[in-house]
C-alpha cells in the first residue's frame, strides 16, 4: 500500500462502508487517533472538532465543506472536486454519521460555478446508489444528504463563521467567538466546517486506518498534504507529499532549485529565503493551507508584497479598524518604499503596525498581514532578489 494515495484510485462508498461498520463514537476516535489536522491552513485537530460537535446538545446538526478556495496560489481543492468528488463527498457522509447530522452543504466559491452541474450529477448518482439520502446503505438509523451552496465571491468567506453568515443570507463577516460553530454554527445549530482536502483525507483514513495515516509525516503533522505549486518552477501543479518535507526537497521535486525565495501559505503566508530552505513545511515549523509560490532571483519582492497588500485591502470586509485602515497604511508604506522615500523609523513603525494587527484584528485576514509583510520585507532587505 503506497504513500501517495490522496490522488489515487478510490472505490466510491469505501469510506462510508468502513464507517458504518463502527459505532459513531468509534469513527470519531479513528479520526482523532489518525492525527489528521484541518488542511485549510489553521490545522485544528479534525477528530477533536467532530467530538465537540457530536457532544453538543441539539437534534439538528450540520456538516459544511469549505470549498471557498480563495487564497492566492491555491488550487488543490479545485482538483479534488473536479477529479475526486466521491472522495470528498464520502468524507462528508462519514462526518454526518459520526456527529449525528442529517444534512451537509458544500460552500462552493462563485468562481467554481462551472463545476456545479458535474457535482450535482455525482450527488444524484450517490442517491440512486443508496450512498446518499434516506437509509444510507440500508441503515434505517442514518439519513444524510448533501446540497451545494454557491458562495458570494469574498475572500473573507473562507473563514468559517463568515462562511456561515453568508450561507444564512447575510454579509460575509466573521462572528465574535465563542460560541464556536461546533456549538452554535449554521442556523445556530452544532456545525462541523472542514476543508475539501480534509474530507478527502477522512475517506483515506477510513479506508486504510488511523495507524497508516499516523505513520506518514511527523509527530505533530501526520499524513500527506496536497501542495499547489506555482511561480518560477519548471513543473508547476498539484503535488502530493508527506507533511514535514523540507523546502529544499519540495523545490527539487518541482524543478525550482534556483529559487531565491518561496512564499508558503499564499498571500497570508510566510516568505522564506535560501538560507531557510532546510526548514520543514509542517504545523510545527511553517504551516500552509497548500499554496507554494516560488520566486526566482529576478523577481521584485517589494512588487510582490505590494500586490498581496492590494489584495488584502480590497478583500477586507471593513468590519474592524485594524484591518480596514491597517491594510491601507501598510500598502502606502510599501509603495513609498519602492519609491525610495522611507526612513528607517518609518519601517519600524510599519512593522509595529503589522504586529499590532496580528493581535487586534477580528479575523485571519487582518491577523495574517504581519507574516507576509515582515518576511517579504526582510527578504528584500537581504537582497535575495533584485
Amino acid at each position: 500500500m503506497g504513500d501517495r494515495v490522496i490522488l489515487g484510485p478510490y472505490a466510491p462508498g469505501t469510506a462510508v462502508d468502513a464507517a458504518l461498520d463502527q459505532r459513531r463514537s468509534d469513527v470519531v476516535m479513528t479520526v482523532r487517533e489518525s492525527g489528521l489536522r484541518g488542511r485549510g491552513g489553521a490545522g485544528f485537530p479534525t477528530g477533536t472538532k467532530w467530538m465537540l460537535a457530536a457532544a453538543a446538545a441539539g437534534d439538528e446538526k450540520y456538516v459544511i465543506c469549505n470549498a471557498d478556495e480563495g487564497e492566492p496560489g491555491t488550487f488543490k481543492d479545485r482538483v479534488l472536486l473536479q477529479e475526486y468528488p466521491d472522495l470528498v463527498f464520502d468524507g462528508m457522509v462519514t462526518a454526518g454519521y459520526a456527529i449525528g447530522a442529517k444534512e451537509g452543504y458544500v460552500y462552493l466559491r462563485a468562481e467554481y460555478r462551472y463545476m456545479l452541474d458535474a457535482l450535482e450529477n455525482v450527488l444524484e448518482k450517490m442517491r440512486s446508489e443508496g450512498r446518499l439520502g434516506n437509509a444510507i446503505r440500508g441503515r434505517e438509523d442514518f439519513d444524510f444528504d448533501i446540497h451545494i451552496h454557491l458562495g458570494s465571491g469574498a475572500y473573507v468567506c473562507g473563514e468559517e463563521s463568515a462562511l456561515i453568515e453568508s450561507m444564512e443570507g447575510r454579509r460575509g463577516e466573521p462572528r465574535i467567538r465563542p460560541p464556536f460553530p461546533v456549538v452554535a454554527g449554521y442556523l445556530n445549530k452544532p456545525t462541523v466546517v472542514n476543508n475539501v482536502e480534509t474530507f478527502a483525507l477522512v475517506s483515506r483514513v477510513m479506508e486504510h486506518g488511523a495507524d497508516w495515516f499516523r505513520g506518514i509525516g511527523t509527530e505533530e503533522s501526520a499524513g500527506l498534504k496536497l501542495y499547489s505549486v506555482s511561480g518560477d518552477v519548471q513543473e508547476p501543479g498539484v503535488y502530493e507529499l508527506p507533511m514535514g518535507i523540507t523546502v529544499n526537497a519540495l523545490l527539487e521535486t518541482v524543478g525550482g532549485t534556483d529559487a531565491a525565495a518561496v512564499q508558503i501559505g499564499g498571500a497570508s503566508g510566510t516568505m522564506v529565503t535560501r538560507r531557510e530552505f532546510d526548514r520543514k513545511i509542517a504545523f510545527e515549523d511553517i504551516a500552509t493551507g497548500g499554496s507554494i509560490i516560488v520566486f526566482g532571483p529576478e523577481r521584485n519582492l517589494l512588487g510582490v508584497l505590494e500586490n498581496f497588500l492590494e489584495f488584502f485591502a480590497e478583500e477586507s470586509c471593513g468590519q474592524c479598524t485594524p484591518c480596514r485602515l491597517g491594510t491601507m497604511r501598510l500598502l502606502e508604506g510599501v509603495r513609498d518604499l519602492q519609491n525610495g522615500s522611507v526612513e528607517p523609523e518609518r519601517i519600524d513603525a510599519l512593522r509595529n503596525l503589522a504586529d499590532s494587527m496580528a493581535i487586534s484584528a477580528k479575523c485571519g485576514l487582518g491577523q495574517s498581514c504581519n507574516a507576509p509583510f515582515g518576511s517579504i520585507l526582510d527578504a528584500h532587505l537581504e537582497g535575495v532578489a533584485r
